[in-house]
């Protein structure tokens, strides 16, 4: 294993020998002119107590060019990830000077030149251990401490950090900027962003407290920016966790920084909230896309006490931040601003990669057992985040709502500042609400898996409401069950039953309705399936359904049971084609839109999908002529029509149309949705290189440049696309965001034939790139070159030849790999339960 790769019982040793008291971290970003592109100078001052005479310091850079301990030099002993550090025992202070690398990854200091104006933007991102790319550090979260910034950089820049700055120092050309300490944070929440970013600052008051606010991205998109209803969202979520959790928010400023080539949605760096450019709308954007915007930015202002404020212990405790974060962001949206659907966005979309996620074969506990770096940076996924948000709603149906956050403050108020555990929280918990949660906390919390919950009848009657958990025991599911009529062609509530489920068969009384929804207002988390009168009256009449979250639990469950098997495709379809253009909920429609072009691809029988591709970009025409002029539904359906164009070049002429200036009536046909169209045309092969370098003629911006490397990589000759496989391996000079894009332009419309023949080649690369590049990178190149060949074969003989592949290489290969098997089972009719 790579001394790069820290385990959790290595470092809960070095945590055992260390306490850690404060750090010093200065960066020079204005740079020697030959270091200016490639690294910059980095020098850590770190001051700590030491019960052992060795540990180790974690940096990942260019050069390590000193090392002194208390003032004295040491020899310098470092293998490309660990600084080893002997001699000690009492209080020390350590100084690291070295060299650190630019990155083009997004893993540590990211460095993007933006072709419109020519200027150089700076950030950096580390979750879960790429501080160590920037400075020398204890890299784990339960070593926490002040950090100082101190920062030189070229003058006119906006240099930021996690404080404000103290001092500033002006010279020729350059500024030195010494930033505020911190108060006790983990490495991988520091922050640093330099460049000439555009700034739109505000503020926000409560009683005596006054926090300065920022919003910041490149000069060249901030006429793009909606400063102010960011801004808007900001203050309301101050407002509502403010008074929800009962602690002053801590840590100072808060900026909020929009920055390019992000990996990530954001990230919760104190006082420097970090986020992708994807939020700012070049052009048209719906409201679904505001309030997914507006979810994020609550979601990481809930981080601040949920992970920052308190931390978890290791990365076996992610949910502890995760999953609170991601229940209170849709919470605060829906509680705290217009954005009042997200419970019904939540319940339908985000629920959805959970179930994906709970039913792969490495699937997880919300509390996982990470054994090392590599398998946290893949825990990041549906189980920490939405599945664990879905459980904390069912905590609150369980406990009540005031008993959970009476418990979070209480939480806060005996760990802020330090690192926590399960255990700590479930205390918390427990003496707020007076219930014991051991035992819910077993059935939830760790053990793995998502219930199935359907209503049987039998012969004589008697009604059951049937759970079934796979291998775990049934859980406790507090639930409520809508009773819904059709009364005058619309689907009308009845009542709601309130009820416990907690075997595998509940016995229950529920009368007879012409749609009876399990988990009505979407309570617990577990897939609900429709019985055979509800489905009937589902198929006939969805869109009269007047309650949104209602109507997002039933797209939900047919969706779920389209990709289980129990649900022929062509009649999800069916119902998508009949009620989807009805849909007045931009999400909800946005998310069916989505999955029915995912279901084509994959789950309909090769022999029909021709057929329904035809009659898919047939609908999505009508769809796009009948929305309403200038809506958010005619902006969703002209994309899913530009979508489903790239498998289908029936209506290329009326893609060309609009491309000319022939739009329908209120569509704005902005540099995105022009993109769309025109990589579809390329995908077809009516668009050649000359109609691309015209369009990025007219887009000379990073995202057009990004957008024509796609469209070039999706012409449909073999030699383009054998140009982009190689490319993607090979040329390291691609950006995370440019090998995106070569990617997607080598899998462009489903052409198997122009790249089946790479298939064998795949599985003798993969070990390879995962050993020589970032770890970001390397599993970009693993899920997204993934053979979707027509068995499993080759996958199975990799994955039986190389059991001795690294663990989190072998998670990603395992997840595709039934991907790919769930789908040859769908489309021959099978179950893939």
């Amino acid at each position: 294993m790579s001394s790069a790769n820290l385990t959790k019982d290595e470092t809960a040793r070095r945590a055992a020998s260390i306490t850690l008291r404060e750090v010093r971290v200065e960066l020079d970003l204005a740079g020697a002119p030959e270091r200016a592109r490639t690294g910059f100078a980095t020098a850590t001052t770190l001051t700590f107590d030491a019960t052992e005479p060795e540990t180790w310091l974690d940096f990942i850079g260019e050069s390590v060019d000193r090392v002194t301990v208390d003032g004295e030099d040491r020899d310098i002993r470092w293998d490309g990830a660990r600084i080893l550090i002997d001699g000690l025992g009492g209080s020390h202070v350590v100084r690291v000077e070295g060299i650190a690398a630019y990155s083009r990854s997004g893993e540590g200091m990211h460095r993007f030149h933006d072709p419109v104006d020519g200027e150089t933007y700076l950030y950096t991102q580390y979750e879960p251990a790429d501080s160590r790319r920037v400075m020398a550090c204890f890299e784990q979260p339960d070593l926490k401490a002040a950090y100082t910034f101190e920062v030189t950089a070229p003058a006119g820049w906006h240099v930021l950090s996690n404080q404000s700055a103290a001092h500033v120092t002006e010279g020729i050309g350059v500024q030195t900027i010494e930033f505020a300490p911190t108060l006790p944070i983990s490495s991988f929440i520091t922050s640093v962003a330099a460049g000439p970013y555009a700034r739109i600052d505000g503020e926000w008051s409560r009683d005596e407290q006054r926090i300065a606010l920022g919003v910041l991205c490149r000069a060249s998109l901030a006429e793009h920016l909606e400063a102010d209803e960011i801004l808007e969202v900001t203050r309301q979520g101050l407002d509502f966790f403010s008074d929800a959790f009962e602690y002053p928010y801590p840590w100072g400023k808060y900026d909020q920084i929009f920055v390019p080539e992000y990996n990530l949605g954001a990230m919760e760096n104190p006082g420097l909230v970090t986020f992708t450019e994807a939020y700012i709308n070049r052009g048209a954007a719906t409201d679904a896309q505001r309030g997914g915007r507006a979810n994020t930015i609550l979601h990481e202002m809930a981080h601040m006490w949920f992970g920052d404020l308190v931390t978890m212990r290791w990365w076996d405790d992610l949910w502890l931040k995760e999953s609170f974060a991601d229940y209170m962001g849709t919470h605060a949206s829906a509680a705290a601003t217009r954005f009042t659907d997200a419970w019904a966005r939540f319940a339908n979309s985000r629920k959805t990669w959970a179930y994906r996620q709970d039913q792969l074969p490495t699937t997880h506990p919300i509390v996982a057992d990470i054994p090392d770096l590599e398998a946290a940076k893949l825990n990041f996924d549906g189980i920490t985040y939405a599945k664990g948000a879905s459980v904390l709603k069912q905590l609150v149906a369980f406990v009540g709502e005031d008993a959970f956050f009476e418990g979070a403050r209480r939480y806060f108020a005996a760990h802020a500042f330090g690192n926590t555990t399960l255990g700590d929280l479930l205390d918390q918990l427990e003496g707020a609400s007076g219930q014991p949660l051991r035992e819910w906390s077993r059935s939830w919390l760790e053990t793995s898996g998502v219930s199935a919950l359907w209503l049987e009848t039998d012969a004589e009657g008697r009604r059951a409401i049937v759970q079934d958990s796979g291998e775990a025991a049934p859980r406790p599911h507090r639930l409520r069950v809508g009773l819904y009529d059709t009364v005058d062609g619309a689907i009308a509530l009845r009542e709601r039953i309130e009820l416990t489920v907690d075997q595998e068969r509940t016995e229950v009384e529920i009368p007879e309705a012409d749609l009876i929804l399990l988990n009505d207002e979407d309570l617990t988390y577990a897939k609900v399936r429709l019985d055979d009168r509800s489905l009937a009256t589902v198929a006939a009449s969805l869109s009269t359904l007047s309650d949104e979250l209602a109507r997002g639990l039933i797209w939900s469950s047919l969706w779920n049971a389209t990709r289980d098997g129990e649900l022929a495709a062509a009649r999800y379809l069916d119902i998508v084609r009949a009620h989807a253009p009805a849909e007045p909920n931009v999400a909800l429609l946005s998310a069916t839109l989505l999955n029915a072009a995912f279901a084509i691809g994959h789950y309909v029988a090769e022999g029909d999908r021709a057929a329904q591709r035809r009659a898919w970009v047939d609908s999505t025409w009508a769809a796009l002529q009948e929305a309403d002029p200038g809506s958010d539904a005619q902006l969703s359906w002209a994309r899913a029509f530009a979508a489903a164009s790239s498998f289908d070049d029936s209506r290329a002429a009326e893609v060309w149309a609009i491309l000319d200036g022939n739009a329908p009536q209120g569509l704005p046909i902005d540099a995105d949705l022009r993109w769309l169209l025109l990589t579809a045309l390329a995908s077809t092969g009516h668009a050649d290189a000359q109609a691309i370098a015209a369009e990025r003629a007219n887009d000379d911006t990073a995202a057009g440049h990004t957008a024509e490397i796609r469209a070039l990589a999706s012409r449909p000759e073999a030699s383009i696309r054998a140009a982009a496989w190689e490319s993607a391996w090979s040329d390291l000079s691609l950006s995370n965001d440019h090998l995106d894009a070569t990617i997607a332009g080598f899998r462009a419309a489903g052409r198997r034939d122009l790249i089946d023949g790479f298939d064998a080649e795949y599985f003798t690369r993969i070990r390879d790139a995962w050993t020589q590049r970032s770890i970001e990178l390397a599993q970009r190149l693993v899920l997204g070159l993934f053979p979707a060949a027509e068995t499993t074969e080759a996958v199975d003989a990799w994955l039986e030849q190389n059991a001795d592949a690294p663990g989190a290489l072998r998670r990603l290969v395992i997840e595709s790999r039934d991907d790919l098997a769930r789908d040859l089972r769908v489309r021959s009719g099978q179950s893939a339960l």
